[in-house]
């Protein structure tokens, strides 16, 4: 994990990578708890034998799901010490490219795209491409809005 003091020392980190978090694995009970929470029942998530024949071989993940992991993933890959608040502020581009079947391993990597003072802090446009183990395509590209606050 890297770790900044200041919300202001990203300020020139505008272009860079500001750290990865650790592997994640999904597995096939946070899936259905998902389902559960969503009312998304669909069977390509939840029926491990029909998903054997469909079209990844196993059940995957939901694309919001997976989306969903993104505020744990920042707090693995980086902190700030000196806030004492940050609220997600909305997302600009969401793609999937690739599907998280279940039992994978996922991690993210955060690029600082934008960063905008504001009063007691800052908000920041945070790219993450979220990576499966042993693929080469990710399975999540989003552009993440938060405002943080000293």
């Amino acid at each position: 994990m890297r770790t900044f003091e200041k919300i202001s020392d990203l300020q020139p980190l505008v272009g860079q990578e500001l750290g990865v978090s650790e592997w994640m694995t999904i597995t096939q009970e946070q899936i259905n708890k998902f389902a559960e929470a969503t009312g998304d029942h669909q069977w390509i998530h939840l029926d491990v034998e029909r998903a054997k024949s469909g079209p990844f071989g196993t059940t995957i993940a939901h694309g919001f799901l997976t989306l969903s992991l993104l505020p744990e993933m920042t707090a693995k890959a980086f902190r700030v010490n000196e806030t004492r608040m940050g609220v997600n502020y909305g997302l600009n581009k969401v793609r999937f490219p690739s599907p998280v079947p279940a039992g994978s391993k996922v991690r993210g990597r955060f690029k600082l795209i934008e960063y905008i003072p504001l009063d007691g802090g800052a908000q920041m446009t945070v790219e993450c491409t979220m990576e499966r183990e042993g693929s080469d395509k990710p399975v999540c590209v989003a552009e993440s809005l938060a405002r943080r606050y000293a």
